[in-house]
């Protein structure tokens, strides 16, 4: 078993799953969404990041699974009260040693911390045979339907994403799914009907829809990377917003603006 590198573990988040929770970062994603707002995530390795005050820092260390949940059960408390718990993101958290992954979930789950995975889906689908009896709930990213498109704009093709969303499904997992959205990119109303349309007819169960509108708070960590930045879109209007939650509310979907 090999433990991955972790960029950040973020306490007191709430917009990574319900209630209070903290977030642990993985390092290291399949994809390369040309959005991303956290560059430090998508290398797999150790990485020199300036930071603020002009010196520069390791991006990752590695954690035990012994020592990261007991850092973890610290806040158990505030979960408890909150109805949060603890997320798995990244990066991609499943494209990770899937032993660890493993075990650091059925570790958590021993004490009783609801557990999250916030996952593009870009990863083969054993990946998520072994985490689904510890995983309480999924933040499944869905970018969009046309796999030529997506291939654009995040390097790989969307046909996996696609069957392990459906293979998640019919396992009943809980599944909040993730939409990103990006101004003339996958926020105008064809892109959005036919995701609904293939959830429709795939026949897919979800909890409920968050939409997330694009920002461009990483364009410094590109800098700091000394990487030409690629977050150059813009995020869709308050308006547009509005009319992507009216119209998936019509499709019988609980929607929610935000993580």
């Amino acid at each position: 078993m090999n433990a991955p590198l972790i960029f950040n573990i973020q306490k007191f988040s709430v917009h990574d799953g319900p209630g209070i929770r903290t977030t642990v970062f993985f390092k290291g994603c399949p994809m390369r969404c040309l959005w991303c707002h956290n560059p430090e995530s998508q290398n797999a390795f150790a990485e020199r990041m300036e930071r603020k005050d002009g010196k520069e820092e390791e991006v990752g260390r590695r954690y035990s699974v012994s020592e990261l949940v007991r850092l973890l059960a610290k806040d158990q408390i505030f979960y408890e009260q909150s109805g949060g718990g603890v997320t798995l993101s990244g990066g991609e958290v499943m494209a990770q040693d899937m032993e660890y992954v493993a075990a650091l979930l059925q570790a958590l789950k021993r004490v009783g911390i609801h557990t999250a995975i916030d996952t593009c889906g870009a990863v083969p689908v054993q990946n998520y045979e072994k985490v689904l009896p510890y995983t309480d709930l999924f933040l499944y990213d869905l970018k969009m339907m046309d796999s030529e498109k997506h291939a654009r704009y995040t390097g790989v093709s969307n046909e996996q994403v696609l069957e392990n969303l459906k293979y998640l499904s019919s396992r009943g997992a809980a599944i909040d799914l993730r939409l990103i959205l990006v101004k003339d990119v996958n926020a105008d109303r064809a892109d959005i009907q036919a995701i609904a349309e293939w959830l429709k007819e795939e026949q897919i169960v979800v909890e409920r829809i968050s939409l997330l509108p694009y920002h461009d708070f990483g364009r410094d960590k590109y800098r700091r990377l000394h990487r030409e930045c690629t977050q150059n879109f813009a995020p869709p209007s308050d308006g547009d917003v509005e009319n992507v939650k009216k119209f998936l509310e019509q499709c019988g979907y609980r929607v929610q603006t935000g993580g």
